[in-house]
């Protein structure tokens, strides 16, 4: 006799009916079980396919950004410059900032990193007339003596930010390509030099030597990574540095900084070449190991000049402490070391282009950040570079989420293929 018989001895037509609509309903309870437990089972292994704690890093060192740049600019409406703007345009502008390049990050991540590798010289070649047409009247925008920006309407564009990323993908191309005469002057080192050198011209030309810096940094760490003769490398190191201090012998304004930053504290300096940093400097001084608390900043009441942007970690220095200025350098670390390790995967299968790239990742957001907390700390000499995914400034933080979004791609494609898939 059947569990049914046994339980519903009487009734038989109506219980079957019953007895049928119940079994049916369990077995859709168990069929919608196993689907749920089938999509946690993918919602985890989608998740494996990220470096999840990269992603917490950016999104930590962003949302910090967001909230100095609100703290460091709040006050920038009472001051005669921006007397029209009210005391949340920055926060805004910020915020539409990060959607913009949320979006584009989204779209770039579903690229896979091979049409980088093809389309790479189109980009570096675009973004080179980009750089010539900021200096074109009527086109380019000034903003404190300098010619760096496109406007688009909604946000004003830096042609340099991007060809930080255009020489991320064109160096990692030509490493590759040009793999077997990477020993030699002529085929290995002398085209890539030619093309750095007309970068910084045009950036020069702005001016923009900081961009121009990064970009040199970029183009011959990964020559270096890519395996660059020695000789050749220490050549081309030694050339960059007869090129700057010619630069800057040539300059008497960038001349005036560099004596200032010897001694900011002399009284001619503080009052003028060395005035940020002394300020900078007072700000760490204020902060001491915790900081003042959030909002608690004098600096940026309008004594620091570009808080929000160049000098927001000393804003984070004197709000937030020594700790606070610690954790910013771990998030720096922990990408850099990220991207490290991303391209060290990618080359171990035999993938170099996206090995290269994400090594280039890391150096460029690795010295910007080395560039930008040695500015602020008085360790270098005044250079207008803002500190990656924190300052204020859409062309900067657009460039950033690209270029985590293709690191991100690269890394999702590795897993990929360690799991035997195909690309």
């Amino acid at each position: 006799m059947s569990l049914k018989d046994k339980l519903f001895p009487d009734n038989r037509l109506g219980l079957d009916r019953f007895w049928n609509f119940s079994r049916g309903g369990i077995d859709n309870f168990r069929s919608g079980l196993r689907d749920a437990v089938s999509g946690v089972e993918q919602t985890r292994s989608r998740m494996m396919e990220y470096d999840q704690l990269l992603v917490w890093a950016v999104l930590s060192l962003t949302l910090i950004g967001l909230v100095m740049v609100y703290s460091a600019s709040i006050t920038l409406a009472d001051g005669p410059k921006y007397s029209s703007y009210s005391s949340n345009h920055f926060l805004i502008r910020h915020l539409i900032s990060l959607a913009i390049a949320l979006g584009v990050g989204i779209w770039t991540f579903k690229i896979p990193s091979k049409v980088w590798d093809r389309y790479s010289p189109i980009i570096f070649g675009v973004t080179l007339l980009l750089l010539v047409a900021v200096l074109i009247p009527g086109l380019g925008k000034g903003v404190n003596g300098a010619k760096r920006w496109i406007p688009l309407g909604v946000m004003n564009f830096q042609p340099s930010e991007l060809m930080k990323f255009a020489t991320v993908i064109f160096a990692a191309t030509y490493t590759v390509q040009r793999q077997e005469h990477l020993h030699t002057f002529i085929k290995g080192m002398l085209p890539m030099g030619i093309a750095v050198a007309l970068v910084g011209a045009l950036l020069m030309l702005e001016p923009d030597m900081g961009a121009f810096i990064v970009v040199a940094l970029i183009a011959f760490g990964i020559l270096f990574l890519g395996g660059i003769n020695a000789k050749l490398f220490g050549g081309l190191v030694l050339v960059g540095i007869t090129s700057a201090s010619t630069i800057i012998a040539l300059s008497p304004f960038r001349r005036g900084r560099i004596l200032a930053f010897m001694d900011p504290w002399q009284a001619d300096n503080a009052a003028n070449k060395g005035y940020q940093l002394t300020h900078s400097l007072m700000a760490f001084g204020r902060g001491e190991w915790f900081g003042t608390g959030l909002g608690g900043s004098v600096e940026k009441l309008h004594y620091l000049p570009e808080a929000h942007t160049d000098f927001i970690l000393a804003v984070i220095g004197e709000e937030l402490g020594f700790v606070g200025v610690l954790v910013m350098i771990f998030l720096f670390y922990w990408i850099v070391r990220r991207s490290f390790m991303i391209g060290r995967t990618a080359l171990q299968l035999d993938r170099s282009f996206a090995g290269l790239a994400a090594k280039g990742v890391g150096i460029w957001i690795g010295w910007q950040a080395f560039i930008n907390m040695g500015v602020n700390l008085g360790l270098l000499p005044t250079k207008g570079l803002t500190l990656p995914l924190v300052s204020y400034g859409g062309s900067g933080i657009l460039m950033n989420a690209i270029a985590i979004a293709m690191l991100l791609r690269i890394d999702y494609e590795n897993r990929i293929l360690m799991r035997g898939g195909k690309l």
